[in-house]
């Protein structure tokens, strides 16, 4: 790998890669956000001074635990589980618990680490974390994935709290699995402390938009940057990875916005549909029937599915990545630009290799990172929070303007400081640089801490 570091910034890259050996995807999240920095130590000195790079490099905490679970023939089984609590400089720890078999503490720090800058860049009161375990929900009863949940926040529920540590869902956890923490956390402390979860169901203290939010919020921001390029979403093909979620809700909202999504996909491969994905099939297939992206096709004859195949291979002018990480490497991402891809969007954390992002850059589309494409479901996060507090519930068409509203802010905030940084229409630049310098200035007012 090329690194490119200002002279200030290598030893302190060189301390993380030796504290934390192995760790290949937080390597990856903390060189990709320090390539950024060499200016912004040029205009702040401080930064320097009270060694913010090389604290804000090393979490606050990190809580691994043992997840021991009967399955449905009572069997024990036992899962270890996460949470790295990174940096409250802002506001409480903030960031989603993931439930899959590739959980390890390199990958929960990464996500921990994107997350400081993430929420940094909403400018709501929140700092950064992320958890999880390696624990796979697939094929699993709805009783093993409560008793496994429940054993889970057992642990966990003693370093949470509204004004500590607010965890919300992420891969494998969502409503029904935040409803399972919830219920064990109020059992066990004998609270109903709201504004400890969020992705809470709308009848127990959830927020109407916070489902769609990340998928909402990606597309916002992808129109943003088209837009300020004097183009739009408007007729646009794109393709959008994944069918979780994210994905499903970054597809309605293309929609709505007057584009057309083509093809989406799961891990055993993608379905290409020329005339647009039907969401209303694609969320009874995935959220209701919790089947395969491959069973999407039989609904529609002109449909194909293509398994194990690489959907980044089919032509259009928007990419959307909304499944994992490291999913779009450089020869994707060459593929894309030659077919005619114009603008790229993470939905997911960090789902661009280092070389497919130099690829990006080179060719000069419109690029938006993970930390600044998906925070809005981090904002709409918050904003249940802010409705848990004072005991009040908004409105759909409030609560989606409102996340808007922050969209644009952020988008409005990359571009501004990637100009005013010498690196005009570089989202990298904008969102690490913007990021960084909300959480140190904190910092520097802290103190030592």
């Amino acid at each position: 790998m090329n690194i490119t570091l200002d002279d200030k910034i290598k030893p302190a890259y060189r301390e993380v890669l030796n504290r934390n050996p192995g760790e290949t995807e937080f390597h990856q999240a903390v060189l990709e956000v320090l390539e950024s920095l060499g200016p912004v130590l040029v205009k702040h000195p401080e930064f320097a001074d009270h060694r913010i790079i090389e604290r804000i490099c090393e979490p606050e905490r990190q809580i691994i635990f043992r997840v021991p679970w009967m399955d449905d023939q009572n069997n024990v089984q036992i899962n270890r589980g996460f949470r790295v609590e990174f940096n409250s400089a802002l506001g409480p720890y903030k960031g989603g618990l993931r439930f899959h078999p590739s959980v390890y503490l390199g990958i929960i720090k990464f996500l921990g680490f994107e997350q400081i800058f993430k929420n940094a860049l909403t400018g709501l009161p929140i700092g950064g974390a992320k958890g999880g375990s390696d624990f796979d929900p697939k094929g699993k009863s709805d009783n093993e994935i409560m008793r496994f949940c429940q054993s889970f926040i057992t642990e966990l529920y003693r370093h949470i709290g509204e004004h500590t540590d607010v965890p919300a869902g992420d891969i494998g956890v969502g409503g029904r699995e935040i409803g399972y923490m919830f219920g064990q956390y109020k059992r066990i402390t004998n609270r109903w402390e709201a504004g400890v979860l969020t992705g809470k169901g709308l009848d127990w203290g959830g927020s109407l938009v916070r489902k769609e939010a990340t998928g909402y919020g990606a597309a916002f921001f992808v129109d943003e940057m088209l837009k300020v390029r004097n183009n739009s979403l408007e007729g646009k093909k794109c393709v959008v990875s994944g069918s979780g979620n994210v994905a499903i809700y970054t597809i309605e909202k293309i929609h709505q916005l007057g584009g057309k999504v083509v093809a989406c996909s799961d891990s055993g491969g993608f379905v290409y549909h020329e005339q647009g994905i039907d969401v209303e099939l694609l969320q009874q297939v995935k959220e209701v029937e919790r089947r395969r992206i491959k069973d999407y096709a039989p609904h529609y004859p002109e449909s194909k599915y293509i398994a194990k195949g690489n959907i980044w291979e089919i032509p259009c002018d928007v990419a959307i990545p909304c499944a994992t990480q490291n999913e779009i490497n450089g020869r994707d991402a060459t593929m894309l630009i030659k077919n005619g891809c114009v603008a790229v969007g993470e939905g997911a954390n960090m789902p661009t290799t280092p070389e497919g992002v130099r690829v990006f850059l080179d060719a000069g589309i419109a690029y938006g990172p993970g930390k600044a494409t998906n925070a809005g479901g981090v904002s709409t996060s918050a904003l249940e929070m802010q409705q848990n507090a004072c005991r009040d519930s908004w409105d759909f068409e409030y609560t989606e303007q409102r996340l808007q509203q922050i969209m644009r802010k952020i988008h409005k905030l990359c571009y501004e400081t990637a100009e005013q940084y010498g690196s005009p229409n570089n989202y990298v630049r904008g969102a690490n640089i913007a990021g960084f310098t909300r959480v140190a200035k904190a910092m520097v007012a802290f103190g030592l801490i």
